[in-house]
């Protein structure tokens, strides 16, 4: 199947890369094609938007987490049986994990898997004046990927006009890349703000209806046969400099064939063991208050032979029947507290298993609903399972967000002291006790915290991690999954 897809960037964020992305996915959905979505960065809820309104497989993105030859064995898994892959760039296209680095950003992603760039430009209000902004995107990196361009809030009218302009002026500098649509004024473009992405399942309807309204318009004002032309291609540089690019590419190459040779020999070792005669049943929670989990992180405990059980904290009365190992995932446990508590067998039965040394591994929402008392959104305090001592509260801000790298303190059952771990934390609670068996260490080393409880079977705190970062930690986890059921 060919490999079509590209990347949508922007010059910051607010710039409407999320509607028209998903515009976009839905216009190739009417036409009959098959997609596939990704999204840069660590964040959960735009692929969670992209599977729960679309119906499309989306996964993240991140070079932070993953190293470039992981990354582009993840991707070509995730995009080889789809016609075409949308991915969303995230902020602006250079902008990466400190201030003046481009470190895991839109443009590092593009630059690792080589996909094409298309530049979505806010243009109401401008006329000449966009092509400073336009060529200051292209020309900041001699390696931009940017091989076409959408004009975002500009009228049926004004665009015959706009597009020759900017195609002139880019031309005049030596570049051949196309103005391939526009995005006309229309409510429909405008997706409301959302609780970290929260939506009900009566909201889903209405969203897909608006986004297949916003697809349908795309189809007449997108030249889609060219942006396809565009994703089946391979990167294109600027004329006068392809010359030193190519010397450039092949010294990346011989750089890299060592790499690559070991990253995919050490992504088959951490599957070796798989037995399929034998699957490992893992109950993971999910539903409206927990449903945060990346794609690539479930994927491997499958690889490693496991079958994910999926319950309900909220609605179901028990665990599932047989389970090895237990997963709570992120969420949004804060605006179901009452419900959470309500549902006390649940609660007594996860507080059970875990003391009775099932595997588990908690994070953010689902460490918090380990606490002995959750705040909820109304200020009250609601029991919870009570396996950590202490109480999950809310705080007046942001509590602590941004990539993190987790160092063991001592060693635990997945997690050996001198290791690392690659997440992220996002979270308005906070926990009187967080734990103090990891250092969390910003990227830039200028600050750190203690955090993580790993008890003989548990691994909880408020990080999400990404098991690529590591892949030991989940074969660890697998292994004493099936050591349980023995046991």
């Amino acid at each position: 199947m060919e490999n079509r897809r590209f990347l949508i960037a922007a010059a910051s964020s607010g710039s409407g890369k999320t509607v028209l992305s998903c515009a976009l996915m839905s216009a190739f959905l009417q036409k009959g094609m098959s997609v596939s979505a990704c999204k840069c960065g660590p964040d959960y809820i735009d692929p969670m938007f992209h599977r729960e309104v679309l119906r499309i497989p989306s996964e993240n993105l991140d070079l932070y987490f993953c190293r470039e030859e992981v990354l582009k064995t993840l991707f070509a898994e995730h995009t080889s049986q789809t016609d075409v892959t949308v991915i969303e760039g995230v902020m602006g296209y250079y902008d990466g994990m400190s201030l003046p680095s481009e470190k895991a950003s839109s443009y590092d992603v593009a630059k690792t898997l080589d996909v094409p760039v298309i530049l979505t430009v806010p243009c109401r209000g401008m006329a000449l004046t966009v092509m400073p902004l336009i060529l200051g995107m292209i020309e900041f990196r001699k390696d931009s990927h940017i091989k076409g361009i959408l004009l975002n809030r500009v009228s049926a009218m004004l665009y015959p006009r706009l597009k020759k302009m900017i195609e002139d002026e880019l031309e005049k500098r030596g570049y051949q890349i196309p103005v391939i649509g526009y995005v006309p004024e229309d409510e429909v473009f405008g997706l409301k703000s959302r609780h970290l992405g929260l939506i009900t399942p009566q909201e889903i309807e209405g969203i897909q209806k608006q986004l297949t309204k916003a697809g349908k318009i795309l189809i007449e004002t997108v030249d889609l046969d060219l942006l396809l032309k565009i994703a089946g291609q391979e990167n294109v540089e600027k004329p006068l400099e392809r010359e030193q690019s190519e010397d450039r590419k092949a010294e990346i190459e011989t750089e890299t064939t060592e790499n690559k040779t070991t990253e995919i020999r050490e992504l088959k070792k951490h599957a070796a063991f798989l037995r399929k005669d034998s699957l490992i049943r893992i109950g993971i929670a999910r539903d409206e208050a927990f449903c945060f989990y990346y794609k690539d992180n479930l994927e491997l405990l499958q690889k490693l032979g496991c079958e994910l059980v999926e319950f309900s904290p909220l609605s179901d009365r028990s665990l599932p029947k047989a389970i090895q190992g237990l997963i709570l995932g992120g969420g949004y446990p804060e605006l179901y507290t009452e419900l959470l508590s309500e549902n006390a067998a649940m609660r007594e039965e996860v507080y059970q298993a875990v003391e009775r040394g099932i595997p588990c591994l908690a994070e953010c929402g689902g460490f918090m609903y380990l606490h002995e008392e959750m705040e909820g959104k109304d200020g009250g305090l609601y029991p919870m399972t009570g396996n950590i001592p202490g109480k999950a509260v809310q705080k007046e801000k942001l509590v602590r967000f941004g990539y993190i790298e987790l160092q063991a303190q001592r060693d635990g059952k997945y997690f050996k002291k001198g290791e690392i771990l690659r997440g992220h934390e996002f979270h308005y609670w906070d926990s009187t006790d967080n734990g103090a068996d990891c250092l969390a260490v910003k990227p830039d080393g200028r600050r750190f915290w203690e955090c993580i409880h790993m008890k003989e079977n548990l691994f909880a705190g408020y990080p999400h991690i990404h098991f690529y970062s590591n892949p030991i930690f989940a074969e660890r986890f697998v292994q004493a999954c099936r050591q349980y059921c023995c046991s």
